[in-house]
C-alpha cells in the first residue's frame, strides 16, 4: 500500500513578509514637500525645458483680492525673471486635503483661485508632479500647441 502524505505537514512554513517602508506620501507634510516633491518637480521642469524655475515652500497669506486674510502652505514658482508665476496651495496643510492653484504673468497679480486635484482619492508624488506639469502645459507655458 502506498503511503500518503498530508500536504499540510510537509509544506515549509510561510516566510515572514518583509515590512514595507512607509510610502513617501505618508511622511510628514513639510518633509514630503521639501525632500521629495520640490526636487522631483524641479527635475521634471528641467526635463521640460524650464531650467530657471525658482520654487519656494512657505506658509503665507493667499495673494488674491478678498482672500488676503487667509493663510496656508504654498509652493510658489516663478521663472523668466518673474514674468510667469504660479502658486500651488495646500489649504489644509496636507497633501490629502484641499488644494488650489493660481497663476500670474508679466507682473500682474494673481486673480483667480482654482481648485486643483479635486477628483483624486489617492494622491501620490508622481501624480502631483504630473498635475503641475499638466496645469503649466494648459497655460502653454511648457510647449506651444
Amino acid at each position: 500500500m502506498a503511503e500518503t502524505t498530508d500536504p499540510k505537514t510537509t509544506a515549509a512554513p510561510a516566510a515572514k513578509k518583509k515590512e514595507k517602508p512607509p510610502a513617501v506620501e505618508d511622511k510628514p507634510f513639510g518633509e514630503f514637500i521639501e525632500n521629495h516633491f520640490i526636487p522631483d518637480l524641479q527635475t521634471a521642469l528641467k526635463d521640460n525645458g524650464i531650467g530657471d524655475m525658482s520654487l519656494k515652500f512657505l506658509e503665507t497669506n493667499i495673494p488674491i483680492k478678498g482672500l488676503e486674510s487667509q493663510s496656508c502652505w504654498q509652493i510658489q514658482g516663478s521663472w523668466l525673471n518673474n514674468k510667469r508665476q504660479f502658486i500651488f496651495y495646500f489649504i489644509d496643510g496636507d497633501i490629502k486635503g484641499q488644494k488650489a492653484w493660481s497663476f500670474a504673468t508679466n507682473g500682474c497679480p494673481h486673480s483667480t483661485l482654482e481648485s486643483f486635484m479635486i477628483d483624486e482619492r489617492r494622491v501620490s508624488l508622481p501624480l502631483m508632479v504630473a498635475y503641475v506639469l499638466q496645469r503649466l502645459n494648459s497655460q502653454k507655458w511648457l510647449t506651444l500647441n
